[in-house]
């Protein structure tokens, strides 16, 4: 055998050896990056999943609490059959109507089982008793489960056989003032739609799923494996997670880790990882506790699809082709083409593996410069669809933080709003060595407004003086719904003379311009001038004593500290 022969046999060894151990190392290397980077994604995917349903949802909650806290249903609620009480509690009842998502509400008294209901297309507007619940009737069994259970709020995914819809209905408990139980009341929404908009988005290899606290499925892109009613069933009979998975110990685990997460401190991660096996393929499970609600919310992603590796197989195949050709061109091929790309192909998948989003890839050219380029590609859309994801978290982020501050009826700062603002105030005035006014209002005879012209007028009186605070403020001045019938304003900054001149002008520009349809709004109007370094609760209280000197002479005055 010539030396020739031997050369070419010994280079083709390591040739094949070389491609061999390159193939393991880019495969091996490819996976971890691709789990790494998977548990990345999951954990935004979960948490723009869970701020998708709980935007709208907590606002229909907010709004169902409110509901079950009207006075006007509450004495309908104790007298179900007083003629007038009824209509005022059916206006009371379309007025919030209008206001939830879907247009529907539903009132279920407990004294007679009346079941009241209306939908946006206010088919029932003159007559909204549809049907009465029976105690022995299993379709009805979820209101005496929970008017037994007292349990104040409750999500419930249910068809009323009665209606013949299907929706995710929030269930809250209507109390009278000694807290007994009145009946059930709420609103739904679409079961299509909330499937279409929040679950079944159509994105590529991944799978969005709510759970309630036993496992029980709640929202899933299949609404054969939702387990409605769950509330009422029996353990043993309800559809819960161990359906979705091949494997009996991936159900398990999961259940566990959402115990875990159930049970853990706030400190703890809010996100949980695991892979499961779901249609003989291996998914990263990502799962989040939704605590305000009660639900898990579990994102199943197919990681072939999401961060395919085998797309990168034929760029590896190309290059061992390659290497195979070049066999007499070894030693000098093999170091400024192969060896130091590698090393630093090593590097950067090390970096990228590591979160760090600025990778500098080697240069190279044949098929070296397409496998560089391909896992370029590869790293840039990882990275544009991470960054895209964690754009859309912070964004819901900042909107719910938004509001968060601002209450919802008037458009204004709410009390925590206006609280953060008092104290960077308060800290800037010590600072800076300048005084700052604080004004108080309170609607004269709110209370009357509701009793006599019902919440709705109440809402309006409330909406008008919002709305002559801002246009009668300066524009560095801020205005807050303190709490109630009771509005807040800062001045900054302010001297006594323009706190006084301020204060008399919105007084009676409240009194000549805010009106609800049974009259006009007069307020009493407490002033101080912070001074600086005064404490905050001080201040506070001074604008509150000079605000209650003001109701006590008489009403529609201003009193300054």
């Amino acid at each position: 055998m010539s030396l020739k022969l031997r050369f070419l046999l010994v280079a083709a060894a390591l040739m094949l050896g070389a491609s061999l151990l390159a193939w393991f190392s880019f495969q091996y290397m490819a996976e971890r990056i691709v789990e790494q980077w998977g548990r990345r994604v999951a954990e935004v995917q979960v948490q723009y999943d869970s701020a998708r349903l709980l935007q709208p949802l907590e606002r229909e909650i907010a709004l169902a609490h409110q509901f079950a806290n009207s006075q006007v249903l509450r004495r309908w609620a104790e007298n179900p059959d007083a003629p007038l009480l009824r209509a005022q509690a059916i206006s009371e009842m379309e007025s919030f109507r209008r206001n939830f998502i879907d247009r529907n509400y539903f009132v279920a008294l407990r004294s007679n089982g009346a079941y009241y209901h209306n939908n946006a297309e206010n088919d029932f507007g003159d007559d909204p008793l549809r049907y009465y619940l029976r105690e022995s009737r299993p379709a009805d069994a979820w209101f005496y489960q929970l008017i037994e259970e007292g349990r104040d709020f409750h999500l419930n995914v249910n068809p009323d056989v009665e209606l013949g819809i299907t929706q995710l209905w929030i269930d809250v408990l209507m109390r009278d003032a000694e807290g007994e139980i009145l009946g059930v009341v709420g609103t739904g929404i679409a079961l299509e739609n909330i499937l279409e908009q929040i679950v079944d988005i159509d994105q590529r290899g991944i799978t969005t799923l709510f759970a309630d606290v036993n496992g029980a499925i709640q929202l899933y892109r299949d609404p054969r494996f939702i387990d409605f009613a769950s509330f009422v069933k029996p353990e043993g009979q309800k559809r819960t997670l161990d359906l979705l998975f091949d494997l009996p110990a991936d159900g398990e685990r999961v259940m566990e880790r959402m115990r875990r997460l159930r049970d853990a401190p706030l400190e703890q991660p809010s996100v949980i990882t695991d892979f499961v096996t779901v249609d003989g393929q291996r998914h990263l499970a990502g799962i989040a506790y939704l605590a305000s609600i009660g639900w898990f919310e579990i994102t199943l992603l197919d990681l072939d699809e999401v961060m395919p590796v085998a797309s990168f197989a034929p760029a590896l195949g190309l290059l061992i082709a390659f290497l195979l050709v070049a066999l007499l061109l070894f030693y000098w091929v093999l170091h400024r083409q192969l060896l130091s790309p590698m090393a630093a192909l090593r590097q950067a998948m090390g970096a990228l593996r590591e979160g760090r989003r600025e990778v500098h890839l080697p240069r190279g050219s044949g098929e070296m410069g397409q496998l560089i380029r391909h896992f370029g590609d590869m790293a840039d859309e990882v990275t544009r669809h991470t960054e895209a994801l964690e754009a859309k978290v912070r964004e819901r982020t900042e909107e719910l933080e938004r509001l968060a501050r601002v209450d919802v009826l008037t458009g204004l700062l709410n009390r925590r709003g206006m609280t953060l603002l008092l104290e960077e105030q308060t800290a800037r005035a010590a600072r800076d060595n300048l005084a700052f006014g604080l004004i108080w209002l309170d609607l004269d005879r709110f209370k009357e407004i509701n009793d006599g012209a019902g919440h709705a007028a109440g809402d309006q009186a409330l909406c008008e003086v919002a709305r002559v605070l801002e246009a009668g403020l300066r524009r560095y001045d801020h205005a807050a719904r303190w709490g109630g019938d009771e509005f807040l304003v800062l001045l900054t900054p302010c001297e006594v003379d323009e706190l006084t001149a301020i204060a008399h002008r919105l007084r009676r520009e409240i009194a000549e311009q805010a009106h609800y349809p049974g009259g006009g709004v007069t307020v009493s109007v407490g002033a101080c001038l912070a001074q600086p370094g005064e404490p905050l609760g001080n201040a506070l209280q001074r604008a509150d004593e000079a605000l209650y000197r003001a109701k006590e002479s008489g009403r529609d005055r201003l009193v300054v500290a």
